[in-house]
């Protein structure tokens, strides 16, 4: 299959579901212009994607999972508004165009992430989203979507990240901080579509420990790109990680060793979906794109 024609046609897909799930509206004030502005900035919809990937590689449908797809970019987005706050990475750019609190202020952006989050919230909450599937699997899904948001997930491993900040090296911690920061909503997204697809119990397991490789390996591939990689591919400035001193998986272990282990995470993601058979191919083609991208 063709993979990027496959990201365009879903990204594309998501875009009008985020649109109607959020529609512009002129009464909702600055706080909506802002979570829209952040929104619909251009992200690739890693997350939704794979959500809707996974319900499709357990037998669901793409409507059955679109709005926990949605609700999943509007907690990334959320994350990244917060992120790049005076207060936490203090970044100008993101995409290519100026981060919120820049266009915005910064009391608005933290409003701005708030109210993405609480949409998110408001989304797997409402019976009319999920209607036609099984109560408890979208309360399930709800779950471990909001799990991996909060503190035993991407808030703690922020948390961790602030705390390692000029620390010793030290690659557990690294692993851990990137397994909880960005490695917990990534799996929380093929988890969250297995499920709402009625994956069984194995095909569960299968989609968790595709979910955790390809989460790592994708903030590997993040580091390194922030090493090597082009600012204006990445509409972001490069070499911040390591201005700010923060820990990563290339600047402990060395960036020869960093991408092999993102190499060999993702051939392990791609085996434990082999046993799916096609309809499982977009996963394992994203898998193995992870470590080839150049944003």
């Amino acid at each position: 299959m063709n993979l990027k024609a496959y990201l365009a046609e879903r990204r594309e897909l998501v875009d009008a579901a985020l649109d109607r799930m959020l529609p512009a509206d002129e009464a909702g004030g600055d706080i909506l212009k802002a979570m829209r502005y952040s929104l619909f900035a251009g992200g690739k919809r890693v997350r939704p994607i794979l959500c809707l990937a996974a319900c499709e590689a357990v037998g669901g449908g793409l409507e059955d999972a679109m709005f926990c797809a949605c609700a999943l970019e509007m907690v990334h987005t959320y994350s990244l508004v917060h992120d790049d706050l005076p207060a936490m990475d203090d970044d100008d750019f993101r995409r290519g165009v100026p981060t919120n609190h820049k266009v915005f202020g910064e009391g608005m952006a933290v409003l701005a992430g708030d109210g993405l989050l609480t949409q998110a919230m408001v989304l797997l909450s409402d019976a009319d989203r999920g209607e036609g599937l099984d109560p408890a699997r979208v309360l399930r899904a709800a779950r471990a979507v909001m799990r991996a948001a909060g503190y035993e997930g991407m808030v703690g491993g922020q948390a961790a990240d602030l705390a390692g900040e000029n620390a010793e090296p030290d690659l557990a911690l690294v692993q851990f901080i990137h397994a909880m920061k960005t490695g917990a909503l990534i799996t929380a997204s093929a988890r969250s579509g297995a499920i709402l697809g009625g994956a069984d119990e194995k095909g569960e397991e299968a989609m968790v420990r595709y979910g955790r490789r390809v989460g790592l390996a994708f903030q590997i591939a993040d580091d390194l790109l922030d090493l090597t990689g082009d600012s204006r591919l990445l509409g972001k400035d490069t070499g911040m990680d390591e201005a700010r001193g923060k820990m990563t998986y290339p600047g402990v272990a060395g960036p020869a060793a960093a991408r092999e282990t993102g190499l060999r995470l993702v051939e392990e993601a791609a085996q434990s979906l082999e046993h799916l058979g096609e309809p499982a191919e977009p996963l394992i083609l994203i898998a193995r794109y992870i470590m080839e991208r150049t944003n």
